[in-house]
């Protein structure tokens, strides 16, 4: 031992014996090739999340020393049935090297199943034989495992010619894939199509806690009356099932007939002078038709009047007659003219359409016959009169 060995040992002696200096501070006083420790680091400790959601850890891992370290990193007291990955980059991670000084940034994703216990849930990230990472995550809501078929809408209102698209989510919130089968509760004569990413089927399949969009298209049938209908959808499958109940209001069908009480749609008319004829309106659909109106496409000159001008509400299944006064031109000649008539709604219209047959004034055949008649007495009196020279 040398003088100097003797030396040190006589004047530390009294500071061991009083505990004021650690027989490791004093061997790193006398060992200056020895390192610090490896730590571990996270800002975000405690977490609070619903079930099924996915948490993204980014971890730093750190050594203060002066060597480089080989550290085996795991992962300790994970609840029963979580999943989670350790990763730097995209390779799992057992084992790190860290040089002096040096920082690396690992990843850890933890996964919180659906079905779980509301309630604080703790776990450790270790560094072997350097450091411990305690970390909760704290599930704000009593985990379920069950399916959920929602939509923002489940009203809407159109006539019986509408088709009724409701957009829908249908939710998987089980731990396993499931396929579903889609169906819905009508009465005969409804449609009802499913569409899965706007593809008609009859199921589609869901990976666990996700959720797909669904279009449903509902079409009443032809006939139907006008109220308020219930549709119950349900998508089912061995193990799990939701159900939505959308509802359409069916605001009737808009059908008019425009024709006359016989159903001929033909007339004749004298030049100059007008007729009158008797139409018959029927509401031939399921809803009550308002503020009907009445017009007219007719030749040049021609005048049509309608007696009343317009009915303001005629009943479903109801009729009405109407009267259509039609006055031909002074010049016209004989012959069929073509007469529309119209009767219309916002919603809907009918038309008729008359083949009006003109005659010529009795007058006129009698003044062309008196003409006729001078002419030929006009000859005879000139053949009289010359034809003796």
């Amino acid at each position: 031992m040398s003088v100097r060995t003797v030396f040190l040992s006589l004047i530390l002696a009294p500071f061991f014996n009083q505990g004021l200096i650690s027989s490791n501070a004093a061997f790193a006083a006398g060992a200056p090739g020895s390192s610090g420790g490896v730590t571990l680091y996270t800002p975000y400790t405690r977490i609070s999340v619903p079930p099924g959601e996915s948490i993204d850890y980014a971890i730093d891992v750190k050594n203060d020393g002066i060597d480089t370290k080989n550290v085996n990193i795991y992962v300790a007291s994970m609840p029963k049935g979580w999943e989670y990955s350790l990763k730097s980059g995209n390779w799992n991670i057992k084992q790190l090297s860290i040089l002096p000084s040096e920082r690396k940034t690992l990843s850890l994703k933890v996964m919180v199943p659906l079905k779980v216990n509301k309630g604080d849930y703790r776990f450790k990230v270790v560094a072997e034989g350097a450091d411990e990472l305690t970390l909760v995550i704290n599930v704000s809501e009593q985990g379920t495992f069950k399916t959920e078929f929602t939509t923002d809408q489940v009203n809407m209102q159109g006539n019986s010619k509408s088709t009724f698209t409701f957009r829908t989510k249908l939710r998987n919130q089980t731990g396993d894939k499931q396929l579903y089968s889609l169906r819905a509760s009508t009465s005969r004569g409804w449609e009802v199509v499913f569409k899965p990413d706007y593809k008609q089927a009859t199921s589609v399949e869901i990976e666990a806690n996700m959720t797909k969009d669904i279009n449903i298209e509902i079409k009443p049938p032809e006939s139907v009356e006008a109220g308020t209908y219930k549709i119950p959808v349900s998508a089912v499958t061995n193990t799990t099932s939701a159900e939505l109940e959308l509802e359409v209001v069916v605001t009737g069908s808009f059908q008019m007939e425009l024709t006359t009480p016989t159903g001929l749609l033909s007339t004749d008319i004298t030049a100059g002078h007008d007729k009158r004829i008797e139409l018959l309106l029927k509401n031939t659909g399921s809803a009550e038709l308002k503020d009907i109106k009445f017009s007219s496409s007719k030749p040049v000159n021609w005048d049509v009047v309608f007696d009343p001008q317009k009915i303001d509400r005629l009943e479903a299944g109801s009729e009405a007659k109407v009267f259509a006064t039609v006055k031909a031109d002074d010049k016209a000649i004989s012959g069929d003219y073509a007469t529309i008539i119209t009767a219309g709604t916002p919603e809907v219209s009918s038309q008729a359409s008359f083949r009006v047959s003109v005659k010529t004034p009795m007058l006129w055949g009698w003044v062309g016959v008196l003409v006729i008649i001078v002419a030929l007495g006009s000859v005879y009196y000139l053949f009289r009169k010359y034809g003796r020279r």
